[in-house]
C-alpha cells in the first residue's frame, strides 16, 4: 500500500480539496455556555445563598432606634481552566512540495494552514460534545426542575403528546429568572417543528400540518433564542470506520443565558471561563520523516461551568 500523505502533488491537475466539517452555525456551545475571560489559569467565583436576595427584614427605623443590620455571606469557589489542544506532524517534504506547487500556481494548498484549521475544527467539535454532555446531564439541574418523558408523552407521538404544556411548564418551572433560551438536539427540533399542536398554535387554527421556523417557535413561547445542535461527532475508535452521531441528543433544555455574566457577578445557567486566546504554532521536529518536519499544535484554555442550576429546566427523552 502506498504511503498516505495529507497533500499529494499532481503535476497535471489542480487539486480540489473537499472536506466534511461542521460549519460554525451548526455548533451552539458558545451560545449555550457563553465564553467569558478570566485573569489567570486559576480563578474564583462566589455562590451566594438564594435567600439573601429575597429577605424581607424590618426596614423601619425609630427616631432613636438602631438601623437593622444585615450580613451577607457567600461560598467562594476556586476553579481552573483546562488545556485542550491537538497537534499533527507534517514532513518537510510535504511542505516543500506544497510550496513548489503554489509557486507554479498549480495549487493554493498550504499544509500548515490546513492542519491548523482542521485541528481547531476538531478541538471545537470536542468542545461541542463536552458542552452537550454537561447541559444534557440531569444531575446539573435542581431537584424538581426536570422531567423525563416516555411513551405517549414524548413529542414524537403526534397524536397524544402535549409539547405546549410541557414547554410552558419548563419555562415557568425555574426560580426567579425565566428561561430565555431553548436548547435541543436536531432530533427534537425535527419533531417539534412539525408537531400538529405547535403548527396549529402558530398558524392560528388554520392548519395543523406544515413546518414552523425557529423564529416563530421562539415568538410562540416568548423566548429569545431557539438553539438547535446540528453538529456531528465521530464515535468510532481510532482506526475504525467512521460512525457519526449527533453531538446533542434527544433532550430539551430551558435555560436562562446571560452573556454579560462573569465569575464575579451576574446570574446565568452556565458559562465558559476562558484564559487568553486560542493558541496555534509550529514546532520543529527532526523525528518527522527522513528530512525532519514540523508539528502543528493548536488549542485553547477553557473551563465549562454550570453555576446556577435553579435557572434551568431539563426535559429528558423529549422524543423517542
Amino acid at each position: 500500500m502506498a504511503p498516505r500523505r495529507p497533500f499529494v502533488v499532481d503535476p497535471v491537475l489542480t487539486a480540489v480539496a473537499v472536506g466534511y466539517r461542521n460549519e460554525a452555525q451548526t455548533l451552539i456551545a458558545d451560545r449555550v455556555l457563553p465564553r467569558v475571560q478570566v485573569g489567570g489559569e486559576r480563578f474564583k467565583w462566589t455562590e451566594y445563598p438564594l435567600e439573601q436576595a429575597f429577605n424581607i427584614p424590618e426596614t423601619k427605623v425609630g427616631r432613636r432606634g438602631q438601623v437593622n443590620q444585615l450580613e451577607f455571606s457567600g461560598t467562594e469557589k476556586t476553579d481552573s481552566v483546562d488545556d485542550h489542544g491537538l497537534e499533527t506532524p507534517i514532513p518537510l517534504s510535504d511542505i516543500d512540495a506544497a510550496a513548489t506547487s503554489r509557486a507554479e500556481k498549480r495549487s493554493s494548498y498550504d499544509p500548515e494552514a490546513h492542519s491548523t484549521m482542521m485541528l481547531m475544527d476538531t478541538v471545537l467539535n470536542v468542545r461541542e460534545a463536552r458542552v452537550a454532555a454537561l447541559v444534557q446531564d440531569a444531575n446539573n439541574y435542581a431537584a424538581g426542575r426536570k422531567v423525563t418523558l416516555a411513551g405517549n408523552s414524548q413529542f414524537s407521538d403526534y397524536a397524544n403528546s402535549d409539547p405546549i404544556t410541557v414547554i410552558k411548564t419548563a419555562l415557568e418551572g425555574t426560580l426567579v429568572y425565566r428561561p430565555n433560551t431553548l436548547a435541543m438536539g436536531q432530533p427534537v427540533w425535527s419533531k417539534l417543528s412539525s408537531h400538529p399542536a405547535i403548527v396549529n398554535a402558530i398558524r392560528g387554527n388554520l392548519t395543523n400540518k406544515g413546518v414552523v421556523t425557529r423564529e416563530e417557535f421562539a415568538a410562540l413561547f416568548e423566548v429569545k433564542d431557539v438553539l438547535v445542535g446540528e453538529g456531528y461527532i465521530n464515535t468510532a475508535k481510532p482506526g475504525q470506520p467512521a460512525s457519526l452521531a449527533r453531538a446533542w441528543g434527544k433532550h430539551l433544555s430551558a435555560i436562562f443565558v446571560n452573556p454579560m455574566a462573569h465569575p464575579e457577578q451576574g446570574i446565568t445557567f452556565g458559562m465558559t471561563a476562558q484564559y487568553g486566546s486560542r493558541i496555534s504554532g509550529r514546532i520543529e521536529d527532526p523525528d518527522v520523516g527522513l528530512q525532519g518536519g514540523v508539528r502543528i499544535r493548536t488549542g485553547e484554555r477553557i473551563k465549562e461551568l454550570i453555576v446556577a442550576k435553579d435557572v434551568g429546566y431539563f426535559v429528558q427523552n423529549a422524543v423517542a
